[in-house]
């Protein structure tokens, strides 16, 4: 059984400028460097059969490489309590198109399509107490850093004790 999810693989000077900036705030389990990705679409735990038809179907989509900017951070809250920080990215237009044709191409192989509404962001940190107090990081936001969305990569999660490991199983080039 494969846990996967698609998503874009952040270049190292994103990634560089994302973890200078973290710290700071009590209760929060940092994501690492190697952590740090946008997700585009969750797949979740398949069989090899249907791991290697959602591959093909991602084989498949065509769409222009894009620039991006980091954005604004935010949180996601669960009944009133923080379960998440992370960083918005700008602008968000071409991630959802591409995240439709992501959705699009896993529902032609019979992956559930997404329910949820699409909210492109970077997961910076998680909780699973109470988060100290967030107002100084979320004003205070990220220095200006740009980069070119190039290619998609199917991502193979690892659940272990210190987090997640997210390991690349495969990656398709943008047009350019």
């Amino acid at each position: 059984m494969h846990r996967l999810f698609v998503g874009i693989d952040l270049p190292q000077q994103v990634k560089a400028a994302l973890t200078a900036r973290m710290g700071g705030v009590l209760g929060a389990r940092w994501q690492s460097a190697a952590q740090l990705h946008l997700t585009l679409r969750f797949i979740g735990t398949v069989d090899t059969h249907t791991a290697n038809a959602a591959a093909e179907a991602l084989a498949t989509i065509r769409t222009r490489a894009f620039d991006l900017s980091i954005g604004r951070p935010g949180i996601f809250e669960r009944k009133g309590r923080v379960e998440t920080l992370w960083v918005g990215v700008e602008p968000q237009e071409p991630v959802k198109a591409l995240h439709n044709k992501v959705d699009r191409a896993l529902q032609l192989v019979g992956i559930a399509p997404e329910t949820r509404s699409y909210l492109p962001h970077i997961t910076l940190a998680r909780f699973s107490g109470t988060a100290g107090p967030l107002d100084a990081f979320l004003r205070e936001g990220f220095p200006p850093v740009s980069f070119t969305v190039d290619a998609i990569s199917l991502f193979e999660s690892r659940l272990t004790t210190e987090g997640a490991d997210y390991n690349v199983v495969a990656r398709w080039p943008l047009i350019a």
